[in-house]
Protein backbone atom coordinates (compact mmCIF):
# COMPACT_ATOMS: atom_id res chain seq x y z
CA UNK A 1 0.00 0.00 0.00
CA UNK A 2 3.03 1.91 0.32
CA UNK A 3 3.05 2.95 -3.48
CA UNK A 4 -0.76 2.84 -4.03
CA UNK A 5 -2.03 4.99 -1.10
CA UNK A 6 -1.53 7.66 -3.65
CA UNK A 7 -3.42 6.34 -6.45
CA UNK A 8 -6.47 4.90 -3.87
CA UNK A 9 -6.25 8.39 -1.99
CA UNK A 10 -6.59 9.92 -5.43
CA UNK A 11 -9.24 8.08 -6.82
CA UNK A 12 -10.99 8.16 -3.53
CA UNK A 13 -10.92 11.75 -3.06
CA UNK A 14 -11.79 12.19 -6.68
CA UNK A 15 -15.23 10.52 -5.27
CA UNK A 16 -15.48 12.24 -2.47
CA UNK A 17 -15.46 15.42 -4.28
CA UNK A 18 -17.61 14.03 -6.63
CA UNK A 19 -20.64 12.84 -4.26
CA UNK A 20 -19.60 16.15 -2.04
CA UNK A 21 -20.49 18.07 -5.32
CA UNK A 22 -23.47 15.71 -5.86
CA UNK A 23 -24.58 16.46 -2.62
CA UNK A 24 -24.39 20.21 -2.25
CA UNK A 25 -25.97 20.41 -5.94
CA UNK A 26 -29.39 18.67 -4.66
CA UNK A 27 -29.30 20.84 -1.59
CA UNK A 28 -28.76 23.80 -3.13
CA UNK A 29 -31.81 22.38 -6.05
CA UNK A 30 -33.96 21.39 -2.87
CA UNK A 31 -33.42 24.96 -0.88
CA UNK A 32 -34.66 26.58 -4.42
CA UNK A 33 -37.37 24.41 -5.00
CA UNK A 34 -38.90 24.60 -1.42
CA UNK A 35 -38.30 28.41 -0.71
CA UNK A 36 -40.40 28.50 -4.25
CA UNK A 37 -43.11 26.38 -2.90
CA UNK A 38 -45.01 29.54 -1.14
CA UNK A 39 -44.54 32.02 -3.13
CA UNK A 40 -47.63 32.64 -5.39
CA UNK A 41 -47.07 32.64 -9.47
CA UNK A 42 -46.39 36.00 -11.22
CA UNK A 43 -48.97 37.43 -12.47
CA UNK A 44 -50.33 37.54 -15.57
CA UNK A 45 -49.89 40.45 -17.77
CA UNK A 46 -52.22 43.14 -17.34
CA UNK A 47 -55.42 43.19 -19.68
CA UNK A 48 -57.67 46.08 -20.02
CA UNK A 49 -61.39 45.69 -19.95
CA UNK A 50 -63.76 48.11 -21.41
CA UNK A 51 -67.14 48.97 -20.35
CA UNK A 52 -69.21 50.60 -22.44
CA UNK A 53 -70.95 53.38 -21.00
CA UNK A 54 -74.80 53.14 -21.44
CA UNK A 55 -76.56 54.45 -24.40
CA UNK A 56 -77.03 58.44 -23.42
CA UNK A 57 -81.03 59.36 -24.55
CA UNK A 58 -81.79 62.87 -25.19
CA UNK A 59 -85.45 63.72 -24.17
CA UNK A 60 -86.55 66.75 -26.23
CA UNK A 61 -90.01 68.03 -26.09
CA UNK A 62 -92.74 66.75 -28.76
CA UNK A 63 -92.78 68.51 -32.23
CA UNK A 64 -95.29 71.09 -32.05
CA UNK A 65 -98.90 69.31 -33.58
CA UNK A 66 -99.94 72.77 -35.24
CA UNK A 67 -97.82 75.26 -37.15
CA UNK A 68 -97.27 78.16 -34.74
CA UNK A 69 -99.65 81.01 -34.89
CA UNK A 70 -99.08 84.63 -33.96
CA UNK A 71 -101.99 85.01 -30.72
CA UNK A 72 -102.66 88.38 -28.64
CA UNK A 73 -103.20 87.69 -25.71
CA UNK A 74 -103.93 91.02 -24.95
CA UNK A 75 -105.70 93.54 -27.21
CA UNK A 76 -103.67 95.57 -29.43
CA UNK A 77 -102.34 98.55 -27.46
CA UNK A 78 -104.11 101.94 -29.05
CA UNK A 79 -103.54 103.66 -32.26
CA UNK A 80 -101.77 107.22 -31.18
CA UNK A 81 -103.58 110.06 -31.64
CA UNK A 82 -103.87 111.97 -35.05
CA UNK A 83 -100.58 114.49 -34.89
CA UNK A 84 -98.29 112.59 -32.62
CA UNK A 85 -96.19 111.08 -35.45
CA UNK A 86 -94.79 112.82 -38.27
CA UNK A 87 -92.03 112.48 -41.01
CA UNK A 88 -88.63 113.44 -39.62
CA UNK A 89 -90.37 112.13 -35.86
CA UNK A 90 -87.93 109.57 -34.08
CA UNK A 91 -89.96 106.77 -32.14
CA UNK A 92 -89.28 104.23 -30.15
CA UNK A 93 -91.14 100.45 -30.02
CA UNK A 94 -93.52 99.37 -27.12
CA UNK A 95 -96.16 96.92 -26.61
CA UNK A 96 -94.74 94.32 -28.35
CA UNK A 97 -94.22 91.79 -25.15
CA UNK A 98 -90.76 91.59 -25.92
CA UNK A 99 -91.38 89.95 -29.13
CA UNK A 100 -90.22 92.67 -31.50
CA UNK A 101 -91.71 94.72 -34.51
CA UNK A 102 -92.00 93.08 -38.05
CA UNK A 103 -91.08 96.30 -40.51
CA UNK A 104 -92.29 95.48 -43.88
CA UNK A 105 -91.96 95.93 -47.35
CA UNK A 106 -95.32 97.45 -48.02
CA UNK A 107 -97.76 98.47 -45.36
CA UNK A 108 -100.06 95.82 -44.93
CA UNK A 109 -100.01 91.95 -43.43
CA UNK A 110 -99.60 90.53 -46.23
CA UNK A 111 -95.94 92.61 -46.39
CA UNK A 112 -92.83 90.29 -46.34
CA UNK A 113 -90.80 91.06 -43.61
CA UNK A 114 -87.64 93.03 -43.96
CA UNK A 115 -86.65 93.36 -40.23
CA UNK A 116 -87.66 92.89 -37.23
CA UNK A 117 -87.18 96.08 -34.66
CA UNK A 118 -86.30 95.32 -30.99
CA UNK A 119 -88.53 96.32 -27.59
CA UNK A 120 -87.80 99.79 -27.30
CA UNK A 121 -85.20 100.13 -30.38
CA UNK A 122 -85.40 103.55 -32.06
CA UNK A 123 -86.85 104.68 -35.58
CA UNK A 124 -86.95 107.93 -37.57
CA UNK A 125 -90.24 107.75 -39.50
CA UNK A 126 -89.42 108.64 -43.26
CA UNK A 127 -92.84 108.28 -44.60
CA UNK A 128 -96.53 107.72 -44.32
CA UNK A 129 -99.04 107.34 -42.98
CA UNK A 130 -101.23 104.69 -45.10
CA UNK A 131 -103.90 103.26 -44.02
CA UNK A 132 -104.09 98.98 -44.61
CA UNK A 133 -105.64 96.00 -43.02
CA UNK A 134 -107.25 98.51 -40.00
CA UNK A 135 -103.47 99.71 -39.26
CA UNK A 136 -101.91 103.15 -39.75
CA UNK A 137 -98.60 102.32 -41.36
CA UNK A 138 -95.53 104.32 -41.08
CA UNK A 139 -92.07 104.08 -42.90
CA UNK A 140 -89.64 103.34 -40.34
CA UNK A 141 -85.53 103.40 -40.60
CA UNK A 142 -83.37 103.33 -38.12
CA UNK A 143 -81.17 106.30 -37.44
CA UNK A 144 -77.52 104.20 -37.17
CA UNK A 145 -78.37 101.76 -40.06
CA UNK A 146 -80.55 102.32 -43.17
CA UNK A 147 -80.38 98.83 -44.13
CA UNK A 148 -82.83 98.43 -41.40
CA UNK A 149 -86.02 99.60 -42.43
CA UNK A 150 -89.50 99.05 -43.44
CA UNK A 151 -93.33 99.89 -43.03
CA UNK A 152 -94.83 99.25 -39.21
CA UNK A 153 -98.05 99.56 -37.70
CA UNK A 154 -98.31 102.59 -35.67
CA UNK A 155 -100.09 100.17 -32.48
CA UNK A 156 -96.68 99.75 -31.59
CA UNK A 157 -95.06 103.33 -32.32
CA UNK A 158 -94.34 105.70 -29.46
CA UNK A 159 -92.97 109.07 -30.08
CA UNK A 160 -89.50 110.03 -28.31
CA UNK A 161 -87.70 113.22 -27.95
CA UNK A 162 -85.14 113.78 -30.04
CA UNK A 163 -81.34 114.02 -27.84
Amino acid sequence: MNGNWRAWLGWRSLLGSAVTAALLGGALLFGVWSSRKGVPPPPAPAGVTVIPLPAATATLPPPPTTSPTLTLEAPLPPSPPPGEIAAGALVQIRGTGGEGLRLRDHPGLDGEVQYLGLEAEVFRVQDGPQEADGYTWWYLVAPYDATKQGWAASNYLLVVQTP
